[in-house]
């Protein structure tokens, strides 16, 4: 039986390697419904590949220049616009299967409307679970929702861990791996004229500008330690990061016993988006064998004190004041779009998510409307620091 696919920020490097995925596969998987923010155009050819039912993007007026171009090419494509059609899309009777694949907070409620309707959700949108883990884990237990990891990180350990009980009590530690980015050596005294170009030229994953900007200052693995406290119901004092610069190994499961399970495989998306796919089952990914007679060597290293002061940041969040999770998150997306427009530093993202930490109180989070206004005060916050920077 086809599995029918929502798939959310479809042109994003997520969207694109899943697609890839999916034309590989045919047979098993058919596209429902594809969204974009505002890149029209590929959005476009996509449609006319994959004849979604519907298509999304986030405002009106490329709404109505993507259907006036899909009826000139005599498409049936039905195009809409904005969150509550992203909502409507992704708890659909007609979807089964939603890739969350939409970038920042932005992909929130969509994903949080697929764990509500019980939908099988593979899951790459960080703030899901960074912004309101314990309301996501609860609203997808209570609702029958499967959440399969899409990140290369959690995916591992999501392989690693089969076999185990639900509890996971015979395991110790979760390792997750990272790159160390584009500037894991470069003179930490010059990482304040880093640019833009540098800071998304990532030496090992094609990935896009955001996310590779969360690499370079590696906040992408603080994001992903407090992902993986709620996705395995594991405390974040047994969870550790560490840097594997070949990116071969993409995660690791420490057991009691002492043993330790690793996922390995070329670094590339399509290997868990397959994985994600079909499982219990797998399917063709189109990934290149890993042949380990070519790759001389898997190292591993510590982060350097001081290199990466956003992880440091995270870390302190995590461990002391997790409920700050959605300040960190929050103004993160602010700083990062603000270095991206050449507004502020590289070395000033740190400095940005430092000072909102400070300045935006932290009150309990108990409801999705308790997120969003502290997601709102730290955005505010966060905009005013960098205007006075």
């Amino acid at each position: 039986m086809l599995q029918r696919l929502c798939v959310l920020g479809s042109t994003g490097s997520i969207g694109d390697s899943t697609l890839d995925v999916v034309a590989r596969n045919s047979d098993a998987f058919v596209v429902y419904a594809l969204s974009a923010h505002r890149n029209i155009k590929k959005l476009f050819n996509q449609c006319l590949e994959f004849n979604p039912v519907l298509a999304i993007v986030s405002e009106p007026h490329h709404a109505i220049e993507l259907q006036a171009h899909l009826q000139a090419a005599q498409s049936d494509t039905e195009v809409c616009c904005g969150v509550e059609a992203l909502c409507a899309a992704a708890s659909a009777g007609d979807c089964d299967t939603v890739v969350a694949a939409i970038v920042g907070a932005a992909g929130l409620l969509p994903t949080l409307s697929a764990a509500r309707a019980g939908k099988k959700i593979l899951l790459a949108n960080k703030e899901a679970l960074v912004m309101s883990g314990a309301l996501f884990m609860r609203t997808a237990s209570e609702w029958g929702a499967a959440i399969l990891p899409v990140d290369s990180e959690h995916n591992a350990i999501f392989q690693c861990l089969q076999g185990c009980d639900k509890s996971h009590s015979g395991v110790e530690r979760l390792i997750l791996t990272a790159s160390g980015g584009p500037f894991r050596t470069r003179p930490v005294t010059s990482l304040k004229d880093v640019t833009p170009k540098e800071a998304c030229a990532h030496p090992n994953w094609v990935m896009g500008r955001k996310i590779s900007v969360d690499s370079a200052t590696m906040i992408n693995k603080g994001l992903e330690i407090i992902e993986a406290r709620w996705l395995f119901d594991v405390e974040p004092s047994r969870i550790e990061a560490l840097i594997h610069p070949q990116s071969i190994v993409h995660s690791m499961v420490v057991f009691r016993d002492q043993s330790v399970l690793a996922q390995l495989g070329n670094p590339d998306m399509r290997t868990p988006i397959a994985h994600a796919l079909a499982y219990p089952q797998r399917t063709t990914s189109g990934v290149l064998p890993l042949d380990l007679t070519q790759v001389a060597a898997l190292t591993f290293e510590k982060p350097e004190p001081g290199r990466f002061p956003c992880l440091e940041l995270a870390m302190e969040v995590i461990n002391h004041h997790p409920q700050a999770s959605v300040v960190l998150n929050a103004s993160n997306e602010v700083a990062v779009d603000a270095f991206l427009c050449n507004r502020i530093r590289f070395t000033d993202i740190a400095r940005v998510i430092d000072r909102t930490l400070q300045r935006v109180a932290v009150t309990t989070v108990d409801s999705l409307d308790d997120i969003l206004e502290m997601d709102e005060r730290a955005r505010y916050a966060s905009r005013e620091l960098i205007a006075h920077l």
